[in-house]
């Protein structure tokens, strides 16, 4: 007899995971700190947008909602980028016009919510979690002040970053929890649509205006805006301390993001009025607690938002524990067990590559030879297309683990650092001698990962 299932967390995962199990045939009640996002007028909680990629869709596929969210996805094939001169350059994400797809969070959670519900799941809202005896599953909420005891059977912790069942996990012996947080806080800032409803700027596109030390990005939303994110320093010069004044703040935006102003007569003032919230990225071990409970998504693995991977990676938790299942029925001993084991090194995997992504954001991607390289990494995929795929779309459009993508990096620096070394690759791929030491260079890169495991990707 299937065991009757707690989560914490009406969120993304929760919700997806509730889907899965219930379809399962699991009885699933979620306890949700907030209230009814559904039913809240104007409620939003966190509005990043988010980019929806391979991993995610399968996931949605999996609880058989792909065909609901698809309607409000906005592909984005590609990085269009705004320099401080003006000027703009765009740069194509996969180079079979791949794409990743702006959805608003808010829209995606109430469809998730919606369908757990609609198979059957209970959710209870108001209920926040003050604390889980981890050893026999009874968990303590405070409901509208009130305290309130639940017995649990088995437990997930889909709780997000400051999860109820990762802090009770860290008062028990022999765990390691580590959290840190980036020196850099994040505020949003919209684009409206134009009067006729229509997009001010590319559509399909996720819009960078890279700044070294700082960015602004901006996601395409159905009704025709953009959600803005300016990524920024908590401290220095400029930061969202040193700006106080609406005429610093103007100031500001005239000199260093001028187009992006007469886009939105509105931002001076979203800079004001908004909150600034802060980047966390956190990590423990273990992930699990016998076959009792089990932490998932943000509770396990909190990552900053620069990959677009953060709900990805949460999702593809989901998918992985479902397989599990299959291959082990009721035993709950060796799914937990073996689901941290495959995940643990993928958690901690995502997490770097998206601190990594940041720098590349706000930096790199001005950088002339960076734009060199990603051209070449798309020539080299066309030329090789069974030994070479890039970091982004190993990330992005495969199921290739993201342990094994840290560990192909170093290869493609070598790799690439050999073609770019060698002079102007549009005129020397046209050489015989070019071609010849291209193709040992290729081969010896794919001797050094081909013992790797990709997954389901493309390139295997």
């Amino acid at each position: 007899m299937a065991r009757a299932v707690s989560i914490l967390g009406a969120g993304l995962v929760g919700s997806l995971l509730a889907v899965i199990l219930r379809k399962r045939g699991y009885s699933v009640k979620i306890y949700e700190r907030r209230p009814d996002m559904r039913k809240v007028s104007g409620y939003a909680g966190r509005s990043i947008n988010l980019a929806v990629s391979v991993r995610g869709w399968n996931a949605l596929e999996m609880a058989g909602i792909k065909q609901d969210i698809e309607p409000i996805a906005i592909a984005m094939c590609g990085r269009s980028l705004h320099m401080p001169d003006g000027s703009s350059a765009y740069q194509q994400y996969g180079k079979n016009n791949e794409a990743i797809y702006s959805v608003s969070r808010g829209e995606l959670n109430r469809k998730l919510m919606d369908v757990a519900e609609q198979n059957g799941v209970e959710i209870f809202f108001d209920h926040r979690c003050t604390g889980v005896n981890v050893t026999n599953n009874e968990i303590t909420f405070d409901v509208m002040g009130a305290e309130k005891k639940v017995q649990a059977d088995l437990l997930f912790g889909a709780d997000g970053a400051f999860s109820a069942l990762r802090n009770s996990y860290s008062y028990a012996d022999r765990v390691d929890t580590q959290q840190f947080y980036l020196a850099h806080g994040y505020k949003e800032l919209t684009i409206p649509a134009a009067a006729n409803g229509a997009f001010l700027i590319e559509k399909e596109a996720l819009h960078i205006w890279p700044r070294h030390n700082y960015m602004l990005i901006a996601l395409p939303n159905i009704d025709g805006s953009f959600t803005c994110t300016l990524f920024f320093p908590f401290e220095g010069a400029p930061s969202f301390a040193s700006l106080q004044t609406r005429e610093e703040i103007t100031a500001f935006f005239e000199s260093t993001f001028p187009d992006a102003l007469a886009l939105t007569p509105s931002m001076v003032d979203d800079f004001m009025q908004n909150p600034t919230s802060s980047l966390i990225t956190t990590r423990i071990f273990p992930w699990h607690f016998g076959d009792r409970n089990a932490l998932i998504g943000d509770a396990a693995h909190a990552i900053v938002p620069f990959y677009g991977q953060g709900m990805n990676a949460g999702f593809e938790d989901c998918t992985v524990l479902s397989s599990l299942m299959d291959e082990y029925g009721e035993d709950w001993h060796k799914i937990l067990s073996e689901y941290e084991q495959k995940r643990k090194p993928n958690g901690d995997a995502v997490g770097e590559l998206a601190l990594m992504n940041f720098v590349e954001m706000r930096d790199k991607v001005a950088d002339p030879n960076f734009l060199e390289r990603k051209k070449i990494e798309k020539d080299l995929g066309k030329l090789f297309p069974n030994e070479f795929i890039s970091v982004y779309e190993m990330v992005s459009f495969s199921h290739t683990p993201y342990d094994t993508v840290m560990k192909c990096i170093a290869a493609q620096d070598i790799l690439l650092g050999k073609v770019m070394g060698s002079g102007d690759f549009d005129k020397l791929i046209s050489t015989e001698s070019f071609r010849n030491e291209l193709n040992i260079w290729i081969k010896e890169y794919y001797a050094s990962v081909q013992q790797l495991d990709f997954g389901t990707t493309t390139n295997k």
